[in-house]
């Protein structure tokens, strides 16, 4: 990355490609003739993670927790309310337009609605061409040769560059998102749902086609979506998300076989299993409503749901530990000696399969 810090610390470890530290995104509510200020959305409340190169990270959690707000967050395509963001070390959050345009090469997106992100006045080359014009990348003509390139490496016809998106289907439209996101040979993606508007036989071929685009560039995912499948297919890490908090994160095979939050055991328990699968899991019914990011809970913002809510629940908010090695999760069953049954039975089983060979 040209121009921008090193990818090592001092003492030569690796540095994390992306680092979010505590970030927070408000919206504010108007309300009144004169539009006065009534009220926030918490949208995101405090949100910390990393993605390495090369890695990618799963964002889950049910429609409405600021999933897709963190991942437009994290590129400034909204301003942070609060918090750090990190790229190799280099804090980008109060960083101006003109500041992050060398930034902007390293970091792209690829948008849930593959017909609502691309311009029909366009055409597809011209489409996917933008981005080089705008960072005024090479002569007209390897700009041409560079588009060419790009529609053959995700699996389309180069003279289709010519035609306007109405002209594709639903899966070829998303292959033109990937290539502009692609145009200027980023390092990390954020994919907003981007398999979530397609029939499942093309949600494959993208995925594939996303997993050997990050082999052949050593590219880094940020994978935002609802689809569990999805995520354990594509993430090597996954990180969950409640009404705007992450409840718990570590790599796919502990959360999918032993989750330690009590929402995360929720949400893998309605995932369909084949009715001739040997595994049996047992349903986990939450009860009530999803609470208002205008007025959350106090404390665990989960406590209203929670089938092992207890006192302290209700106005203490869980820190995001490491249980297990590895492991993070933010609720009370695992903190300062407390073990509940179900708490003790995780561990226990969590902790065997990681020294297992």
């Amino acid at each position: 990355m040209s121009g921008l810090p090193s990818e090592r610390h001092a003492d030569g470890s690796a540095r994390p490609l992306l680092e979010v530290e505590n970030l927070k995104k408000h919206f504010p509510v108007y309300k009144g003739v004169f539009s006065r200020v009534s009220g926030h959305v918490y949208a995101v409340d405090g949100v910390s993670f990393h993605i390495n190169r090369g890695e990618t990270l799963g964002l889950v959690g049910e429609s409405g927790c600021g999933k897709s707000t963190v991942g437009r967050t994290l590129l400034k395509l909204l301003e942070p309310t609060e918090g750090k963001i990190r790229v190799h070390g280099k804090d980008i959050t109060d960083l101006d337009t003109q500041q992050m345009f060398p930034y902007r090469e390293q970091m792209q997106m690829i948008y849930q609605d593959p017909y609502a992100s691309l311009n029909p006045r366009m055409s597809a080359g011209d489409i996917v061409g933008e981005p080089l014009i705008i960072h005024q990348a090479g002569t007209r003509a390897e700009r041409q040769e560079r588009v060419a390139s790009l529609f053959e490496r995700v699996g389309l016809r180069p003279e289709h560059m010519s035609s306007f998106p109405h002209m594709f289907s639903g899966g070829q439209r998303q292959r033109i998102g990937i290539a502009r996101a692609l145009a200027l040979g980023p390092e990390l993606i954020v994919g907003d749902e981007p398999v979530s508007a397609l029939d499942v036989s093309i949600q494959a071929q993208i995925i594939n086609l996303l997993m050997d685009l990050q082999d052949e560039f050593k590219l880094s995912y940020l994978f935002v979506a609802h689809d569990l499948a999805v995520v354990e297919h594509i993430s090597h890490r996954v990180a969950v998300m409640y009404l705007g908090r992450i409840v718990e994160t570590t790599d796919k095979t502990s959360l999918f076989e032993m989750p330690l939050h009590p929402y995360t055991e929720a949400l893998l328990s309605a995932v369909p299993i084949p009715k001739a699968s040997a595994r049996r899991r047992n349903r986990v019914i939450l009860t009530g409503d999803v609470p208002s990011p205008i007025n959350p809970p106090s404390g665990c913002h989960f406590h209203a749901r929670c089938p092992y809510v207890m006192p302290r629940c209700h106005h203490d908010v869980p820190a995001l530990r490491e249980v297990v090695p590895g492991h993070w999760t933010a609720c009370h069953l695992h903190d300062g000696g407390v073990r509940f049954p179900l708490a003790i039975d995780v561990i226990a089983r969590s902790a065997a399969t990681k020294q297992s060979p």
